[in-house]
């Protein structure tokens, strides 16, 4: 399999485990609290990346230290928190359409801090998507007024942070494997993760009941996929493709998870639905301008 067909598969295999990932969040939030399931990601992935993935280390030399700090912190600590409050919030289908937002970001940081050529044209691209932001964050309010829509500034601060994560693997850590990245991110994670569910008394007030053991099953799958693998396999198409395409795995995302979402009773309307193609048409314009 060659390059090309390779970004491709990665492409779709990330498209269905990350839109999966909202409805396990949002299943997961019925017994856990948002820092719990946040804590509990890391740390489940971690056990298992480091299990698997403890002797790629020795390709991480110490002048990348650094950058995997950074993309530890950017590309999934602060993340995985903001995602999972904002799940707690607003509907999972509408979190994974904002979501959509991260190429527009990538491109914007990737201009304005590492040196990405850019052209007038692409502005037309970002338009058009901040356009689509507006109107489904606008009718999202009206059509859920129990639900408090300032949630949807926790899913564009998380989509900066994965913008800046995918230009920094881009630039700084291109000659370290995928599967180095992933486990130096949560070698450094794992102990932060620990200290945060400790202090959320998850311990003291941990009781395995039926949905209890559901929600945690939840958070494993999440972690494991969700979280680990898939995270190798973005590091991977990373390295094989370029930033842009990388974050237009935002493309395909929504359509998963607004199809779990509404098998799961949660509601959209025709405009939110129009908003939704109307973000990504804006992706896609900005991707296919480059």
């Amino acid at each position: 399999m060659n390059n090309q067909q390779q970004k491709w598969l990665y492409l779709l295999l990330l498209s269905f485990v990350w839109g999966s990932s909202f409805i396990l969040m949002k299943k997961a939030l019925i017994d856990l609290t948002p820092v719990q399931v946040g804590a509990l990601r890391m740390l489940v992935a971690g056990v298992v990346l480091l299990a698997f993935g403890f002797k790629s280390l020795k390709q991480i030399k110490r002048k990348h230290y650094k950058y995997i700090f950074y993309t530890a912190l950017l590309g999934t600590f602060f993340p995985v928190f903001l995602f999972a409050f904002a799940v707690n919030g607003i509907d999972s289908s509408i979190a994974s359409i904002l979501n959509s937002l991260t190429p527009f970001n990538t491109f914007i940081f990737g201009v304005l801090a590492f040196g990405l050529k850019f052209k007038k044209e692409q502005l037309v691209g970002i338009v058009i998507g901040l356009v689509g932001t507006v109107v489904l964050i606008v009718k999202g309010a009206d059509l859920n007024p129990n639900q408090n829509y300032w949630f949807t500034l926790l899913v564009v601060i998380a989509s900066i942070g994965y913008a800046l994560n995918v230009n920094l693997v881009k630039k700084y850590l291109s000659d370290v494997s995928a599967l180095s990245i992933v486990t130096g991110n949560f070698l450094l994670l794992v102990i932060p993760a620990l200290i945060v569910l400790y202090f959320s008394d998850f311990f003291q007030t941990i009781e395995f009941t039926e949905s209890k053991t559901s929600a945690l099953g939840y958070v494993a799958v999440l972690a494991i996929f969700g979280t680990g693998i898939a995270k190798v396999f973005y590091n991977k198409m990373v390295h094989l493709a370029s930033p842009i395409f990388a974050s237009s795995v935002t493309y395909l995302i929504p359509i998963v998870a607004v199809f779990w979402g509404i098998l799961d009773g949660e509601e959209l309307s025709l405009i939110q639905l129009l908003a939704g193609l109307i973000i990504l048409l804006g992706v896609y314009l900005l991707n296919r301008s480059k």
